[in-house]
């Protein structure tokens, strides 16, 4: 299997044309694959689809667990780089489709800066989904582990819980992440943003990305972030969203469309050892 890896603030995928990936298209081997010091190493994997209909591309997007997430902000820009180094695109906009809705990407600066419209962000309770009757979920609240936790939820394709703290630590996020993840109120589990409000033009975040933990950065994190922050009027519309591995700028409209700006590193190039799966993890 061939692949490309890049990282963008850290958050690292490796991209695979389709055809390389379908004979180890299973979530055993996907976490093989992803492990630190067993695979490749990688938060998740971006499988190039057969392009659809119209002159879109078409990515999968999956987890270093196995699961397939509806979309990531980092992997699009990723993915847009990826297209950028085979020659596909240049420097025209261009559309993406994902299990979460379509994009449209622009490259600039020779492929290291990928500005990517992420679409609308929603907060309706049907949407995101979130248990209860129907609502906008916005400053509720839930009890966790002896602590009372004020949260709202957005949609951006996949779903977010985003709770405003006056300061968060990767212990915290660690402790209570996979927590507010599994909550049994988020059928769908959740994304979860800790957000300290720097200034009106600076957010900060810790992020614990469903289907992977701890992250050092996330696109779609941010964008939800920024759209929650400039609901709660904490925020204007252009923002900057730092983060432990860097920091994205994002543009939220009046109608909460999200436009998000950020780098891009290419890692390496290389192809994957069939023995990377015969080995056994539970051998002496």
């Amino acid at each position: 299997m061939r692949f490309s890896k890049y990282h963008a603030l850290g958050n690292d995928y490796l991209v695979v044309e389709h055809d390389q990936f379908a004979q180890f298209d299973t979530p055993e081997n996907i976490e093989r694959i992803c492990a630190d010091h067993f695979g490749i190493g990688a938060d998740g994997m971006l499988i190039r689809q057969p392009n659809g209909d119209g002159n879109e591309f078409s990515i999968r997007i999956l987890n270093s667990d196995g699961s397939e997430a509806e979309k990531s902000g980092n992997g699009l820009r990723i993915f847009a780089r990826y297209l950028w180094d085979q020659g596909l695109v240049k420097n025209e906009l261009f559309d993406v489709k994902t299990a979460g809705g379509q994009v449209r990407c622009r490259i600039s600066r020779e492929g290291q800066i990928v500005t990517v419209d992420m679409g609308t962000v929603g907060f309706s309770s049907h949407d995101i989904p979130v248990a209860g009757p129907p609502r906008d979920v916005i400053n509720e609240t839930m009890q966790l582990d002896n602590e009372t936790l004020t949260y709202s939820a957005a949609n951006i394709g996949n779903p977010h819980c985003v709770i405003v703290r006056e300061k968060s630590t990767p212990e915290d996020v660690q402790k209570l992440g996979p927590l507010i993840e599994t909550e049994p109120r988020f059928p769908n589990l959740t994304n979860v943003q800790f957000l300290q409000v720097m200034d009106r033009k600076n957010l900060w975040i810790e992020i614990w990305e469903r289907g992977v933990g701890y992250t050092l950065a996330s696109g779609t994190s941010s964008c939800a972030a920024a759209a929650v922050a400039r609901r709660l009027d904490l925020c204007d519309a252009e923002v900057t969203v730092h983060m432990p591995g860097g920091k994205l700028q994002i543009e939220v409209s009046d109608d909460y469309r999200v436009r998000m700006t950020g780098p891009v590193v290419k890692v390496a190039d290389g192809e994957l050892c069939d023995e990377v799966f015969n080995f056994d993890l539970d051998s002496e």
